[in-house]
């Protein structure tokens, strides 16, 4: 198995960083796009896809800005990242998301987070 590598990908979501926080923040949010079900307890997440549970820690946090979950089943350092990003001119605003995956697995991770996006962009009613 090959190293893992970052792999960062910018989107543009229309909403307020404050409402989308909520959705990459909280079990609730993340519920309703990210995974089938969330489940936090005792200060873990526990991600459920398609029958299987992935835990994961809240790192770090920064209110209406970023959140960062290190996966507790996965190899040292692995992470994944979600950054609110806000243009200060337009007021634009996207995601930033930051995760590590073998190379020959990029694409395929890409598509898996292009179409999480694009449901969270549903859920908000984009």
């Amino acid at each position: 198995m090959s190293e893992k590598k970052k792999l960062t990908i910018e989107y543009e979501v229309n909403s307020s960083p404050r409402i989308l926080f909520g959705f990459i923040s909280e079990p609730k949010g993340l519920s309703q796009w990210f995974a089938d079900e969330v489940i936090y307890k005792d200060h873990i997440f526990n991600f459920v896809w398609d029958g299987e549970t992935h835990r994961a820690k809240m790192a770090n946090s920064k209110d209406n800005k970023l959140v960062r979950f290190n996966w507790l089943d996965a190899d040292e350092g692995s992470y994944f990242e979600i950054e609110i990003l806000q243009d200060e001119i337009t007021n634009d605003v996207g995601l930033a998301v930051t995760d590590f995956v073998a190379e020959e697995h990029a694409d395929e991770r890409r598509l898996i987070w292009d179409n999480q996006i694009q449901y969270l962009n549903r859920v908000l009613g984009v």
